[in-house]
């Protein structure tokens, strides 16, 4: 038996799957709690591509309210995967044929069957930098950003259970690359430890940010061998 197959094949993503071949009570539950997750890529994509705020969300319901309604999830190739891969293609095909119609009213009427915190998006949109980043790149980078962030805070949340807030606080910067603002000698002061013992630390939370990060890609590919081909890829996004 492989305990790590078998913890996979409960992820959101292996759910939602799974119910497109046969029935799942849990498949609106986890499609609902990724798609919540990762609507901010899907809204930046759409605003980087022109449309304004309220047309962005408007479409990013629709398009859920569909995906939610018409199981359209079961035309999910598993050979491919990827929730990343399969959501944005999805998107480009209901925006192509919502946009024959024209009509807001069309688009969903203002249904809203997901809780979007888009008044947020909207603030985390205008500090996406102003280049000529194609909508696609934009997504990708986006998507990433919430699956680190989502990483971080699940690490967060389980220091937070040893009462270690002030010492993750201040070495979580070695993990997202702010370690210029302080140094092992400054942390080392601070925190009331020898540089060694700092280093360790560092080391220790790195590998359990790997580890959180990992569960989060998880839930988003198909195949448990597509984790780390997905964490480079994520990783990657940032060198471009």
């Amino acid at each position: 038996m492989n305990p790590g197959r078998d913890r996979f094949t409960t992820t959101r993503w292996s759910i939602v799957l799974s119910a497109g071949r046969s029935s799942s009570p849990k498949y609106r539950e986890a499609l609902a709690a990724l798609c919540e997750t990762y609507w901010y890529p899907l809204y930046v994509f759409l605003r980087r591509q022109g449309h304004d705020a309220h047309a962005a969300e408007d479409f990013v319901q629709a398009f859920f309210a569909r995906m939610l309604e018409k199981h359209d999830f079961r035309l999910a190739d598993p050979e491919r995967g990827k929730f990343r891969s399969f959501l944005l293609a999805a998107l480009k095909n209901f925006v192509a044929n919502e946009l024959d119609r024209a009509s807001a009213q069309k688009r969903g009427g203002g249904q809203r069957v997901l809780s979007l915190d888009v008044d947020r998006g909207e603030e985390l949109y205008v500090l996406e930098p102003v280049d000529t980043t194609t909508p696609e790149t934009l997504f990708e980078r986006a998507w990433a950003m919430t699956v680190i962030d989502r990483a971080m805070a699940q690490l967060e949340a389980a220091v937070g259970k040893t009462g270690e807030h002030s010492q993750f606080d201040l070495l979580k910067r070695f993990l997202t690359g702010d370690e210029s603002t302080v140094s092992y000698k400054e942390a080392s002061a601070q925190l009331g430890m020898s540089e060694g013992a700092v280093k360790v630390a560092v080391h220790r939370l790195r590998r359990r940010f790997r580890e959180a990060l990992k569960d989060e890609v998880a839930q988003t590919v198909g195949d448990e061998g597509q984790i780390d081909e997905e964490i480079r890829h994520l990783i990657g996004i940032f060198a471009q």
